[in-house]
């Protein structure tokens, strides 16, 4: 069992920066991939980005490719998202997801993630 814990979120300018953190419980943390999703009002989960679990590969969705960066730090349990020049289509709902042993594109996918976390918000506003 793995339980996730989202913060960092808030309320910035369009070309603001933040960093979420996700913080897991357990002491096989190195053994999972780490995903960030958000999530509209009634609209669909969406990826944002992944890592996996060695830490080798990163994946991106196209519209945050170049301004966010996916990080973990095992020693801390915790996996981070950098989000720079920050957009107004950029605010929802972020949650983060750990999947045991997971790798490659199926990261970018929902069902691939077996625990999820509460969520964070983040606005985007001038």
């Amino acid at each position: 069992q793995v339980q996730l814990v989202e913060s960092g979120g808030g309320l910035v300018q369009p070309g603001d920066s933040l960093r979420l953190s996700c913080a897991a419980s357990g002491r096989t943390f190195s053994r999972y991939a780490m995903g960030w999703f958000r999530q509209a009002p009634e609209k669909e989960r969406e990826f944002v980005a992944a890592i996996s679990w060695t830490g080798t590969n990163t994946y991106y969705t196209d519209s945050v490719e170049g301004r966010f960066t996916i990080s973990r730090d095992n020693a801390k349990n915790t996996v981070y998202l950098q989000m720079d020049s920050l957009e107004s289509e950029d605010a929802d709902i972020y949650y983060c997801a750990a999947d045991q042993f997971g790798g490659g594109t199926a990261l970018t996918t929902v069902p691939a993630y077996d625990y999820w976390g509460q969520g964070t918000q983040v606005t985007v506003s001038s």
